[in-house]
């Protein structure tokens, strides 16, 4: 059982009436890929070759924020979906926009691949609780 199903098992709400499979993916996809994209601009800022990476560092950072914050909105239990939906289809907007900037130096830097993998999960994983709400 992984900490984010352990946490939210643990809160005496439960997942209310948020589909719990999806919470639970979105929640562990958006803090994978918030730690993926801070680690992907710090290993931009490594290269020798960083002037050609500051747009990927700064999507990265962007990314890595959207991600974190929307997976604390995801933890608590509010009852109006409104910001949860509004979180949600930023986070997409963030990854898709990441996932696309890391593709262009994939074939180049192992670190921008894995990035780009994490951001399509994750946006993946938002759109699908966003489907249930």
């Amino acid at each position: 059982m992984s900490m984010v199903e352990r946490m939210l098992d643990a809160h005496p709400a439960g997942p209310g009436e948020l589909d719990r499979a999806a919470l639970v993916e979105c929640i562990e996809a958006c803090l994978e890929c918030a730690f993926a994209c801070a680690s992907c601009a710090d290993a931009c800022l490594s290269e020798s070759m960083v002037d050609q990476l500051v747009e990927c560092i700064r999507t990265d950072l962007d990314c890595a924020e959207v991600c974190a914050t929307t997976a604390s909105v995801l933890s608590r239990r509010s009852a109006d979906t409104t910001i949860m939906r509004a979180v949600l289809q930023a986070c997409r907007a963030a990854c898709a926009a990441c996932a696309a900037e890391c593709a262009k130096h994939a074939d180049t830097h192992e670190h921008c691949r894995a990035c780009a993998e994490a951001c399509r999960r994750c946006e993946t994983a938002c759109a699908a609780l966003l489907s249930t709400l």
